[in-house]
């Protein structure tokens, strides 16, 4: 089966396409690679080094639908059909894609199966379901710095699932350790402002 920014790159550029599409119609790409692939698409536009705004809520909910379905053994996803439906202007998914294809291009150059039994043994399964659920639980937070890292490590974690890479899958789960702890952080900080400031205004009146 073809790399993934080659089956993209001829499905959205190369192709006729309408001036909508959405998720539905982009699973025939994946084939037997369904989770991984989705966990990559869906996690792509929050990971760039220049999100687009707008997705990492409705995404970060399909993400965590996954993951959920990956952790109790689903052979096939499946997703709720008023997202799945949901129209995407091609245009826009098309500008995403033209920033994301070449960080796919380079993480396609290292990938290769290795270790594949952390992408498919049922605890390796589970360990990467847990952690994309938690990722997803942070991008869904209208919070800036809980949406990228989180994102980058589905994307990374995903891709190694896409391709029987471990050892990419286990940098994604670094990074989505990482994400967990600059979340948390930000979380923590913005409890104890928070409550700092509520104690000054009730000292001061």
């Amino acid at each position: 089966m073809a790399r993934l920014s080659v089956e993209l790159h001829r499905y959205f550029f190369e192709e006729e396409r309408p001036s909508q599409v959405n998720l539905s119609q982009i699973l025939a790409l994946a084939g037997e690679r369904i989770f991984g692939f989705l966990f990559v698409v869906l996690s792509l536009p929050s990971a760039l080094p220049l999100p687009a705004p707008g997705y990492s809520v409705p995404f970060g909910i399909l993400l965590f639908v996954l993951a959920v379905q990956l952790v109790i053994g689903a052979k096939s996803p499946w997703l709720p059909p008023r997202l799945a439906n949901h129209p995407i202007a091609l245009k826009q998914l098309q500008g995403i894609l033209k920033t994301g294809i070449p960080w796919l291009k380079r993480i396609e150059a290292i990938a290769r199966p290795r270790l594949s039994y952390i992408c498919t043994s049922l605890t390796g399964r589970v360990v990467i379901g847990c952690a994309i659920a938690l990722m997803a639980i942070s991008m869904m937070i209208p919070i800036p710095g809980t949406n990228t890292l989180p994102a980058m490590g589905i994307f990374v974690t995903g891709f190694g699932l896409l391709e029987d890479d471990g050892a990419i899958s286990l940098l994604g789960l670094v990074l989505c350790l990482l994400g967990a702890i600059l979340s948390t952080s930000i979380l923590v900080a913005l409890y104890f402002g928070s409550t700092s400031l509520i104690d000054w205004l009730r000292s001061s009146f």
